[in-house]
């Protein structure tokens, strides 16, 4: 059904905001949550009994007619914790037949008209209930018709109209705009903590890309290494093998033709990984890659910078470190690199044990530190959590192991297993 601009404006303009929620139902404490049905019992309890007894028996109503009134006047107050805008659409109309009808009774100066005490009561609290939940587009329709019904009332019998409403109006404007105030800075507090919630979220996701691709670039030397022994074997195996069949020469040309077009593919890669957006230019990071046999050199410069620190390494490491699978190696260097690394950020002047064994099938990092020996010591109390992220992806990427987290009497530990047969 088509209908027409005014209609629609209408129908936009007294369409609820959202679904039926309870006013405050976002509130974090419970008992705030319960306020607006708490509030609309007691006076649903007041005002229902109050108005019918006031009808009758002040204004003289027919009783019949006053508890009818009654009830469509202090009754919606129930639903206008959810929709308060439907319930003030009731009230209203239910106060301007009871204005209506009490043109029937003689009129006494010293009883209200159109609408007496109890009535603007319920209006009053109806107001700031919309005022509380509605756009303010809403909020000036739901006034002017207000205002509009109280002048369309007093133009009708002069005689019978008193300054209360008057009242009505007024008041109800400022607890509009106090119910907008409120809802508006409300929105906004929760529009902003919906906003920090996402950017958490993108700064995770930021990191753990950025220490990805750092790990990345790191292995990419230890997979070039592969990649050109490969191509090296495969180019001088006829060289190397006398009498190899013409088949056999051409599959080694083939694997190292498909070797040199995978390093020029990963080169290509690790140029978009070195790109303008990680602030590197495409010519760094050409450096050899250190390894556990740097450990120790790594522990000497902690220890000149005044961190105490204790290194233990078992002499079957020593054995093992030619053997090391290279991006085991790398990734116990870099462990030990970033732990050392936090225990200075945040634990300055603790003492602190670094521990490199190695087992049948891994190798194991261990390090610890004290609790710092002031509250006041660390020199960061808050990291970018780039630390962790890389110990982890590079623990994920050969299959191995993390357990960090603070100690029972205090300081930190992280302990990384690094299987030499990584697994998926």
């Amino acid at each position: 059904m088509i209908q027409s601009p005014p209609l629609r404006f209408l129908r936009e303009l007294f369409t609820p905001v959202g679904p039926p929620t309870p006013l405050l139902g976002q509130a974090r404490r419970r008992w705030v949550r319960l306020l607006p049905y708490a509030v609309a019992v007691v006076f649903v309890a007041i005002l229902l009994p109050v108005t019918g007894t006031v009808l009758v028996r002040e204004y003289g109503l027919d009783t019949g007619l006053a508890v009818v009134l009654a009830f469509l006047q202090a009754g919606p107050l129930f639903f206008a914790v959810r929709r308060p805008l439907l319930a003030w659409a009731v009230v209203l109309a239910a106060d301007v037949v009871g204005a209506a009808a009490l043109l029937g009774v003689p009129a006494r100066a010293e009883h209200p008209w159109p609408w007496p005490p109890m009535e603007i009561i319920g209006m009053l609290l109806l107001m700031l209930a919309v005022g509380l939940r509605e756009r303010p587009r809403t909020l000036v329709a739901v006034w002017t018709l207000t205002f509009a019904a109280s002048v369309a009332l007093r133009s009708v019998a002069p005689g019978r109209s008193s300054a209360v409403w008057v009242a009505l109006v007024v008041i109800g404007g400022v607890l509009m705009l106090l119910g907008g105030a409120l809802r508006g800075r409300g929105d906004a507090r929760r529009a902003l903590a919906e906003q920090e919630t996402i950017s958490e979220a993108e700064r995770a996701r930021r990191t753990l890309l950025e220490e990805r691709a750092r790990i990345a670039r790191e292995l990419h030397d230890v997979v070039a290494h592969h990649m050109s022994v490969i191509t090296v074997q495969a180019d001088s195996a006829p060289y190397r093998i006398a009498g190899l069949p013409p088949g056999a020469s051409e599959e080694f040309a083939a694997i190292a033709s498909t070797a040199r077009e995978s390093l020029t593919e990963m080169r290509r890669l690790l140029g978009v990984l070195r790109s303008e957006d990680t602030g590197e230019e495409p010519g760094g990071e050409r450096a050899p890659q250190p390894g556990v046999s740097r450990i120790p050199q790594l522990v000497e410069a902690t220890v000149r910078s005044g961190q105490p620190v204790e290194l233990t390494v078992g002499p079957e490491v020593a054995a093992a470190t030619t053997a090391l699978p290279q991006a085991v190696d790398l990734s116990a260097y870099r462990i030990v690199q970033e732990a050392l690394a936090n225990a200075v950020r945040h634990a300055p002047g603790a003492r602190t044990r670094v521990s490199v064994s190695v087992s049948a099938e891994s190798l194991m990092v261990l390090v610890v530190n004290d609790a710092v020996a002031e509250p006041d010591a660390p020199l960061e109390s808050s990291g970018t959590g780039h630390g962790l992220v890389g110990m982890r992806e590079r623990v994920r990427l050969v299959g191995g192991s993390l357990d960090t987290g603070p100690l029972p009497e205090g300081g930190y530990r992280v302990a990384a297993r690094l299987p030499f047969t990584g697994h998926d």
